[in-house]
């Protein structure tokens, strides 16, 4: 509020508005206050002009300066350090108008000091209320456009992973893969079936939730990697490696399967050259999925669809952002954990 693009015209409105209430309430008179309407007037109008600037000024360095403070914490810093800077802001203009202007001595400039000085502090607090009003006003909205849009992410994220398990292709080529195996009457037939099951049982149960623990995400995974080695025999090879106390913390659902998803996509599988997708936790409490670039040629284009759903999940559900590296061998994304 107090940078508004307005404020030299609220300034001089709330000015001349509190000078017409000293001429109502007849002060002047009743407090024999002897000087001409017109420094009365001036006065005021300072007044009122440099406790909002300098108000402005605080504010605005109390909000760089304590950013890792609450914003209450904040606010009532600001109307303490502006509270200061009005007495310190009346004094002076008083000096001014008074004793250089008006041409006061003595006990003459004692009383309009004093009255100066309570109005200053009064515009003042009533400046921090009404910024008060505005930042708890603008803080609701802007939860309501994060809710909404965290709504709006959290359903494209849903179906994103919801098509990328269920589209022709997934269920085509995991049902050629079975259709092999029952023909060779493979007992791993069995283990492809429950693990296929188990995949669409875990998406099923998450998609409505924000975040889920890093154990379940990891259980998920495994017949799901299941699948995919049936798919790419010697051709993909994934490694988990997370240590037992890492496993309780929180990601996003379905992050890491849209990460090893978006790594088949773009890379070449083959037995001479083995996509290889390393899962891990580094020092810095996040979860790495690298895997190594031998980008397909033609290049496939990329929609960024999956990465961006992670990215805005992770920002609206949780305030953190993912992080992507990639140098010209390694592609990794760290995805924080959330305790």
């Amino acid at each position: 509020m107090f940078a508004h693009k307005y404020r030299l015209w609220f300034a001089l409105f709330l000015g001349c508005y509190s000078y017409l209430n000293t001429l109502y309430a007849e002060v002047y008179t009743y407090y024999q206050i002897q000087a001409p309407w017109y420094l009365s007037l001036l006065t005021i109008l300072l007044v009122t002009l440099g406790v909002w600037e300098l108000n402005r000024l605080l504010d605005n360095r109390i909000q760089k300066h304590w950013a890792d403070k609450t914003q209450l914490t904040r606010i009532g810093i600001s109307f303490l350090a502006g509270t200061i800077a009005s007495v310190l802001i009346a004094l002076v203009i008083i000096v001014i108008t008074a004793r250089g202007l008006a041409g006061l001595r003595g006990s003459a400039v004692s009383l309009p000091m004093k009255l100066t000085t309570m109005y200053a502090t009064r515009i003042n607090l009533f400046l921090h209320i009404i910024n008060a009003l505005f930042v708890f006003i603008g803080n609701l909205r802007q939860k309501e456009v994060e809710a909404e849009a965290l709504k709006r992410s959290t359903a494209q994220a849903q179906l994103q992973i919801i098509r990328n398990q269920i589209n022709p292709h997934f269920l085509f080529n995991n049902l050629n893969v079975l259709s092999g195996l029952l023909v060779k009457d493979n007992p791993e037939a069995n283990e492809f079936v429950e693990s296929f099951a188990a995949v669409y049982r875990y998406l099923l149960s998450n998609q409505d939730k924000e975040l889920v623990s890093l154990r379940s995400e990891l259980e998920f995974i495994q017949p799901y990697i299941f699948l995919l080695t049936k798919r790419f025999p010697e051709s993909l090879s994934i490694s988990l490696y997370v240590q037992e106390g890492e496993k309780d913390k929180r990601i996003v659902p379905g992050a890491l399967q849209l990460l090893i998803e978006n790594a088949i996509k773009h890379n070449i599988l083959s037995k001479q050259f083995p996509l290889v997708i390393d899962i891990s936790v580094n020092g810095n409490n996040s979860l790495v999925v690298s895997n190594n670039l031998q980008i397909k040629s033609p290049v496939e284009p990329s929609t960024q669809i999956g990465l961006n759903n992670i990215r805005q999940r992770y920002e609206l559900s949780t305030g953190q952002t993912i992080t992507i590296k990639k140098d010209d061998r390694i592609f990794s994304v760290y995805l924080p954990l959330i305790t």
